[in-house]
């Protein structure tokens, strides 16, 4: 075939937009992962935040609340809210879940958060570059797994009151892989959202991509690394 020198402009334009909102998304996802961090790193290094926030459950499960309400809202609202919202939205949530999260330097050692923060860090760039170029329709298997998501949370829901270890340790080993899955998928669903952008889109509009796309990475990543967690983590 010959070469078409228009053609290729036009794939390489499309191929720089691409990369800049895939980009972005992932920044945004750093950030919020950072975010999450230090805060709860700081809470757990507090006697004083751990009291308020684990001595009494209504402040907890009020977090907690607060959390999925900021998910629910963001992911519902996206639309219609501004871009400057759904980033106050995401930085609010990561800094929430960061205060909850304190709760693993409780229970396990910094060692083994390292360790296990590194091995989820491998294995979700791995996952991602293969849906990212995979050439297989994934949304089967994210459907699929979204399906394994509801059985996890039924699962753990059950578990609170029956606290069995080895029925937290299979929810975990099923965890892993079905955020494996839905990383695959996510990542996959990202590129086709960059690829389906219309041209000359208001930079807020591709901002609000970008959180909500963040917002679905970062969940994976999470939830990944707290199922690896109670896998591999060395408890205190």
């Amino acid at each position: 075939m010959a070469y078409d020198p228009i053609t290729a402009r036009s794939e390489q334009f499309t191929q720089v937009v691409v990369n800049s909102f895939v980009r972005s998304v992932y920044n945004w996802m750093a950030a919020g992962l950072a975010i999450t961090g230090l805060v709860a790193f700081f809470t757990a290094s507090s006697p004083a935040m751990l009291k308020l926030i684990f001595g009494n459950q209504l402040v907890f499960f009020g977090l907690i609340i607060g959390e999925l309400g900021m998910v629910f809202y963001l992911s519902a609202r996206i639309q219609r809210i501004e871009a400057s919202t759904a980033t106050l939205l995401f930085v609010g949530y990561s800094a929430l879940n960061g205060l909850t999260l304190a709760s693993i330097f409780i229970a396990f050692t910094g060692a083994s958060i390292a360790s296990v923060f590194f091995i989820c860090a491998a294995t979700f760039v791995a996952v991602s570059i293969y849906g990212m170029t995979t050439k297989k329709d994934l949304t089967g298997v994210g459907s699929f797994m979204a399906m394994g998501l509801i059985g996890i949370i039924i699962a753990s829901i059950i578990n609170i009151f029956l606290r069995s270890t080895a029925m937290q340790m299979v929810i975990s080993y099923i965890g892993v892989f079905v955020f494996v899955g839905l990383t695959a998928y996510d990542t996959q669903k990202l590129k086709h959202m960059a690829l389906t952008q219309p041209a000359g889109l208001d930079a807020g509009v591709v901002r609000k991509g970008a959180i909500i796309g963040a917002l679905s990475l970062y969940l994976d990543f999470i939830n990944l690394f707290l199922m690896l967690l109670q896998i591999f983590g060395d408890r205190r």
